[in-house]
């Protein structure tokens, strides 16, 4: 077979025992491994186990003798996908791998699909009709195309990771995987892993080779969230990826190529971090080449009612965004909160609407219990026709009057 199986065009590698098959699976990807059941060091039913925790997408086939019928109908129930009798012929071999290569194809094919449908239910999550929100879609076309490393600034809450997700999408990288990582939820020691992987043994708990987000994300799109609280120490280590495409695995002194779009997100300044020494300047630089600012939801009202509805249908199925989800009243009091927790707070309180309101339309009194303790400052007025000067004065004195009790001097302060 390693004869035979390279001149048919297939990529080869042989090993003499099982440790060894592990070894090669460490470093490499393969698309079918022909495991035989009875080896020194692992048996064959361990090595595919140990190849599909590696790579799920690792098809095995098993050579059995006839004498161990039961060991191979075992290993398919640990996921071989078939099992041949030794001794087989070139030809089965030859068609077993064909029907590998079939399933492979099929796989593939299906996760395009899937892709295809997450990128257009991504880029629906965009919600909004108002200026800025029209604004950051157009960022969002104009870069997308290009490979440029892209910051997306803006209040915890507003949405950064659905930005960077349709950039991905309207990318030539979209069939291609989009990886997240939170950079300030791991402490420093794991998100180095995490990033860039390590090799067995290279610290105390390193039981087995990581491969790191880097790895999983070639030829797609890396999500950095919370740049800002990436550890110093590592801050020059993303640079040097940044700048020549070279990652090294913790514990390994041999750097290989990625290919991957980073977009970064972060709700802190980075340039007031870069004055206290806590960023460096230059990787600011580096992924600043493309930015693209999200508006708090207090900045952008008229996007509240749209959105508010569009969470709605999602937490009930069956409703319909045009259905009469929510009392006028409910809109006004939406409009007028300060939204602390921008577009994930909204979320938060539709949801919580939903679970005392499964159906009908919503009312003030779904709305979480101290909702209305943070409102808009100023008046806030529901323009129901066209109103003089005047009119509009009277109303504004009415109001600052009721805040005070009726109390003329204090109102006159104001």
């Amino acid at each position: 077979m390693r004869i035979e199986l390279p001149r048919m065009g297939h990529e080869v590698t042989v090993c003499p025992d099982g440790l060894k098959a592990v070894a090669a699976l460490e470093r490499n990807t393969y698309d079918c491994i022909l495991v035989d059941l009875d080896m020194p060091g692992l048996n064959g039913i361990e090595v595919i186990a140990k190849a599909k925790e590696l790579s799920p997408e690792t098809e095995a086939v098993v050579l059995t003798g006839k004498s161990s019928m039961d060991t191979a109908v075992a290993a398919l129930r640990h996921g071989a996908f078939d099992y041949l009798t030794k001794p087989c012929r070139l030809i089965e071999i030859e068609a077993l791998l064909g029907r590998v290569a079939d399933k492979l194809e099929l796989t593939k094919k299906f996760e395009a699909v899937k892709r295809q449908l997450d990128r257009l239910e991504g880029s629906s999550e965009l919600i909004g009709q108002s200026e800025a929100m029209n604004h950051v879609r157009n960022l969002i076309s104009k870069v997308a195309p290009t490979n440029s490393t892209v910051l997306i600034l803006g209040e915890t809450g507003t949405g950064k990771e659905l930005v960077a997700k349709a950039v991905h999408q309207q990318s030539l990288r979209a069939d291609a995987p989009f990886v997240a990582i939170n950079c300030g939820a791991l402490p420093e020691n794991l998100i180095e892993s995490e990033l860039f992987g390590h090799r067995k043994g290279a610290f105390t708990g390193a039981d087995e080779q990581r491969v790191g987000l880097f790895e999983v994300a070639d030829g797609g799109t890396l999500f950095l969230d919370e740049i800002g609280e990436l550890p110093k120490s590592l801050q020059s280590k993303l640079l040097r990826v940044l700048e020549s495409g070279d990652i090294r695995r913790v514990g390994e002194n041999e750097a290989f190529k990625v290919d991957v779009r980073v977009v970064c997100a972060t709700h802190r300044d980075l340039e007031e971090m870069v004055a206290e020494g806590e960023f460096r300047e230059d990787l600011m630089f580096r992924i600043n080449t493309f930015e693209i600012r999200l508006a708090p939801l207090r900045e952008r009202l008229e996007d509240i009612e749209p959105l508010a509805r569009h969470l709605l249908s999602r937490f009930r199925k069956e409703a319909r965004v045009h259905d009469e989800l929510f009392t006028a009243e409910t809109i006004e009091a939406l409009t007028s909160h300060t939204w602390p927790g921008n577009v994930r707070e909204l979320a938060n309180v539709v949801e919580h609407a939903v679970i005392l309101c499964p159906e009908g339309p919503i009312s003030e009194e779904h709305l979480p219990r101290n909702f209305g303790a943070r409102k808009l400052r100023g008046p806030h007025f529901k323009m129901v026709r066209p109103q003089s000067l005047r009119e509009v004065e009277l109303q504004v004195i009415q109001q600052t009057l009721e805040r005070h009790s009726g109390n003329k001097p204090k109102a006159a302060e104001e």
